[in-house]
């Protein structure tokens, strides 16, 4: 029998050696049975609520192509945390004659994929509501939810999510505020700031789309409030779109948004502030002021004379 081997740890078990572990685990259990290993197969750090993982694409290849009798796992929710997808993997390899074998459970039916599914999809939604939980208390504290916003340092240690104002980036973005409030687009302060090889936060150069972002998603230097002193968290959420599995923002309720005064991390003005807000309002009713209307055809002065343009 010739056996594939796949191991997979997630963003939740972030241990390189997990991988040989499992790896260890499984070759283990084909040598018990005798088998003959072909191939293994892994993803790192990934989690196994995504079918779009490289090495488990790979694997689906593999057995599509033959090369393959068995699947072997250190358990069910290394292949897959999603129950539509282990499912569907479970269906694609009896179609192949393959079968799944896995050190934890043995050989793999109908049962295991229907109670291991529903149990990893119960643990997924209880470690996004525990996470969650975790960030709440963290933001109500004034730290930060997740990531770091141009203007700030993090500060280092084992306490996480506490930062400090950069004073060589504010100086930065009160220039990027000053500018816009006074006329400047976001094109002209990008190409003004690339100018003076002023280094971008992520890209290698400024763009616009950093700087004006969504004024309703606060996104984008002239959007962030946590530049006046407001902490704001918890504007949109995230979900899956089941045909393509890749991740769709959906904006949260404003009961649902969290807010936390932070003053010792203001780095604009209230006046300055007022002022970007005005401009950007003043922009908005300009794109969106409706076009004058035509008069009707009716009501438009029509020439006395078939041939004439003279009325």
């Amino acid at each position: 029998m010739r056996v594939a081997i796949y191991a997979r740890f997630s963003t939740d078990m972030q241990r390189d050696a997990s991988i040989e572990d499992q790896e260890r685990q499984c070759h283990r259990l084909i040598e018990n049975k005798g088998w003959r290993h072909v191939r293994t197969f892994s993803d790192r750090g990934i989690s196994g609520a995504s079918h779009t993982r490289p090495g488990y694409q790979d694997l689906l290849s593999f057995v599509r192509e033959g090369a393959c009798d068995v699947v072997v796992a250190e358990s069910i929710d290394r292949l897959s945390r999603d129950q539509e997808h282990i499912a569907g993997f479970y269906k694609a390899m009896a179609f192949q004659g393959v079968i799944i074998v896995t050190v934890g459970e043995g050989l793999i039916n109908e049962l295991h994929i229907g109670l291991k599914g529903t149990m990893s999809a119960l643990y997924l939604k209880d470690l996004a509501q525990k996470t969650k939980r975790g960030l709440e208390g963290r933001v109500a504290k004034g730290k930060s939810g997740g990531g770091n916003a141009y203007g700030y340092s993090v500060v280092p240690g084992d306490e996480r999510g506490d930062r400090v104002i950069n004073e060589g980036e504010a100086r930065i973005v009160r220039r990027i505020h000053e500018e816009f409030a006074n006329g400047k687009s976001p094109k002209q302060i990008a190409r003004d700031l690339n100018k003076d090889r002023i280094p971008a936060p992520r890209t290698r150069l400024w763009r616009d789309s950093a700087i004006r972002g969504h004024v309703r998603r606060g996104t984008g230097i002239l959007n962030n409030e946590l530049y006046i002193g407001r902490l704001v968290w918890n504007r949109q959420r995230y979900i899956k779109d089941p045909e393509t599995g890749k991740r769709v923002s959906r904006r949260n309720g404003i009961d649902e948004i969290q807010v936390s005064e932070v003053p010792h991390l203001r780095i604009i003005g209230d006046e300055l502030w007022k002022r970007v807000k005005q401009r950007q309002q003043e922009i908005w009713r300009a794109h969106n002021r409706p076009a004058k209307k035509q008069p009707d055809f009716w009501q438009a002065r029509r020439p006395v004379h078939i041939l004439s343009d003279k009325a």
